[in-house]
């Protein structure tokens, strides 16, 4: 089968669900945007962004790089053997990479996978040979210039067996006006393989955002997933899903979201613990500030002997206007399973504030130190150049408050 037998058997479904709203997070009306190429045809101009979203034009400690800017790719390279980094559009020219190709998103989940699969355009196809070791990570970049445009990336990210990938993406808009960013992501983690994905976002404030994203991961495999957004957004509606089908796999989705002005977000993460002896945990952080509305929603269902699972979704309100929900999922289908959850949110404990004050510091620096220690959670599987980034990003968010 080549790509364009395939799209033609796709089609159908998706033109069926280019009416299907998505279950949760604000419905937008698909008319008021448009598809197409973008006018846009580089990067330039764009390096401070850019650098705030973990991208690095540089390629310093960068095995490979990607830049997508509208839905025209500008620029790949893979700088180490065994991997690839190449559009989409070109990895498709070869028949075996069909086998990734809207085989773990499904083009009619809803009305956005529906107008990413007729409007599809570009996106990026990483792949790590069996047995390679990739030390340094993977960038790409997803920015959007033309204003009123549907961006609609799909990416594929293949980690073969025993292997080891990081990939870094960051998305970002340049302009205020709206547009509409719809990322389709498939991941394919092979036996005993470990892909870590870290993905910054940030956006404006009449941009709406509808990432769709689903991991497969076979025995002993481990799928790490670290999702940042600091700017405000007009919406966002994001559930990212690992399927842990192979004994004894792993997955840990984080997230930290700050929700500023307006923005609407809905966000989650949902694990499939299908085979024995799997495991894995969902942990989330949410600052509310001015009039946002916030939904972190995390799912973890157990469905094989001997695995465990755990959720942790805790919110801070910094404003009496704005709301977060949170709402955790634990489904058991057979007796073995363990399954945990804590949810918790809240304000700025007067206490705290009084102590740090009592000490010296002054009441902006204090409110600082406890949102830092807030947002604080484990960076795992990063490299340490990329902790030691994310830390100053989070120092920065907290000090600017």
């Amino acid at each position: 089968m080549n790509l364009e037998e395939a799209r033609r058997l796709l089609k159908p479904k998706a033109e069926k669900a280019l009416a299907k709203p998505a279950p949760h997070g604000l419905d937008l009306n698909l008319s008021v945007f448009k598809l197409g190429t973008g006018f846009a045809t580089g990067v330039e101009g764009s390096e401070r962004i850019l650098e705030s979203v973990g991208i690095d034009l540089g390629e310093r400690n960068r095995s490979g790089s990607y830049y997508q800017v509208d839905n025209r790719a500008v620029y790949a390279s893979a700088r180490h053997s065994g991997l690839t980094v190449k559009p989409l559009s070109e990895a498709l020219k070869d028949p075996k990479n069909l086998d990734y190709y809207w085989k773990a998103v499904s083009v009619n989940t809803d009305k956005y996978t529906a107008a990413a699969f007729l409007g599809e355009k570009e996106g990026y196809f990483i792949k790590v040979d069996d047995g390679v070791n990739v030390d340094t990570p993977v960038q790409a970049c997803l920015l959007l210039r033309t204003p009123g445009l549907i961006q609609a990336p799909h990416n594929i990210v293949v980690v073969g067996e025993n292997s080891k990938l990081h990939v870094i993406t960051g998305c970002a808009a340049m302009r205020e006006e709206a547009g509409l960013h719809i990322g389709i992501s498939e991941f394919y983690v092979k036996k005993g393989g470990t892909l870590t994905f870290t993905m910054i976002h940030s956006w404006g404030k009449e941009i709406h955002v509808r990432p769709r994203t689903v991991a497969h991961v076979e025995e002993d495999g481990v799928f790490i997933s670290h999702y940042i957004n600091t700017s405000p957004v007009a919406s966002l509606q994001t559930h990212p899903a690992a399927h842990l089908n192979g004994n004894g796999g792993r997955a840990h989705l984080s997230s930290i979201i700050i929700s500023r002005g307006a923005s609407q977000i809905d966000v989650g993460g949902a694990l499939e613990l299908s085979a024995p002896a799997c495991s894995g945990e969902i942990l989330s952080r949410t600052i509310g500030f001015d009039k946002s509305i916030t939904v972190a929603r995390a799912r973890v269902a157990g469905k094989a002997p001997n695995v465990k699972g755990h959720v942790e979704c805790r919110g801070l309100l910094l404003s009496n206007e704005s709301r977060i929900d949170a709402i955790p999922e634990l489904e058991a289908r057979i007796q073995d399973v363990q399954l945990t959850h804590e949810a918790a949110i809240g304000r700025i404990a007067e206490e705290e504030l009084i102590y740090l004050m009592a000490r010296g510091f002054t009441e902006e620096e204090a409110r600082s130190i406890i949102v830092r220690g807030f947002l604080s959670v484990e960076p795992t599987g990063l490299p340490e150049n990329l902790a030691k980034y994310l830390e100053s990003v989070l120092d920065n968010i907290a000090a600017s408050l």
